[in-house]
């Protein structure tokens, strides 16, 4: 049911199906991590399989992460198409964001405990950002951005060579973070149709 007063909130069990999926099918993950090894001649990294397979899964963990956080600040802001931005109320973001981490968890087909350990990873995301917020700019190609999947990322990937490996994550995040806003973009354009021709 629509709201009194304002916008209809996303439909949180299709943007995290989606998101989950997107991430998986758009190897963000593992380009970074092919392209890193290549451009700096780190072929140590993908030696071992075993411990390769275990490097992807730690930085797609942190990858949905960083997915989810932008896709959150994404939907909180609201429609792009408005002629005039509405943002959702805090109480509506709150609302959102507990029914989108529900539907990540259902989707992850994670255990409470899973479950758990995400979302307080998650605020530590978002709490490094709120204190980062007066940072965020335009980045040369060649920066580093300030954010917590650059620097756990670098850390995880190769911490003897942190400066190159962060602004490595830093590409990968740029293309998470647009995977994330292409994903509500697309369902804010597909609820305006359903909107306009209504069954």
């Amino acid at each position: 049911m629509t709201r009194a007063g304002s916008n209809p909130l996303p439909n949180a069990a299709v943007l995290a199906a989606k998101l989950t999926q997107s991430l998986a099918q758009e190897r963000i993950v593992q380009r970074f991590v092919d392209s890193y090894v290549v451009e700096n001649s780190r072929h140590a990294l993908q030696v071992h399989a075993p411990l390769y397979r275990d490097l992807l899964t730690l930085l797609q963990r942190e990858a949905l992460l960083a997915a989810a956080i932008s896709l959150i600040e994404k939907v909180s802001a609201g429609p792009t198409s408005a002629k005039k931005p509405m943002p959702l109320t805090r109480k509506d973001t709150a609302l959102f964001r507990q029914k989108f981490l529900s539907a990540l968890t259902r989707e992850k087909k994670w255990n409470a405990g899973d479950a758990l350990d995400f979302q307080s990873d998650l605020q530590i995301y978002e709490d490094v950002l709120s204190r980062n917020s007066g940072q965020r700019r335009v980045r040369k190609p060649f920066e580093s951005a300030h954010h917590p999947f650059v620097d756990r990322c670098a850390f995880v990937l190769d911490s003897s060579f942190m400066e190159k490996a962060r602004v490595a994550a830093t590409r990968a995040l740029v293309e998470i973070e647009d995977l994330a806003t292409h994903i509500v973009d697309q369902s804010q354009a597909d609820s305006r149709t359903r909107i306009r021709t209504p069954g």
